[in-house]
């Protein structure tokens, strides 16, 4: 798994869209070996990022709560914490 993917199921408050699109393109980028956009590469790591952000967003919306909240901020909430 990419170390800069964090988990987003049981933050409070919840994972928001944003977070949960950050994820799926780093997973994308990942496993694609994509790191930066051409313009050969933008529809397809466009779609494929949209995809997989509606598919996380539908899974976190049906899995229980988690007992815990998960050990790691996603990158987005610490950018934020920073700045603010």
């Amino acid at each position: 798994m990419c170390r800069t993917i964090t988990t987003l199921r049981g933050l409070e408050p919840p994972a928001t869209d944003a977070e949960v699109a950050a994820a799926a393109l780093q997973y994308v980028r990942k496993i694609s070996g994509v790191r930066t956009l051409s313009p050969r590469t933008q529809h397809a790591i466009d779609h494929a990022v949209e995809t997989i952000t509606a598919a996380s967003l539908e899974l976190l919306a049906e899995l229980p709560p988690r007992q815990q909240p998960p050990t790691t901020e996603p990158p987005l909430r610490r950018i934020a914490r920073r700045a603010g």
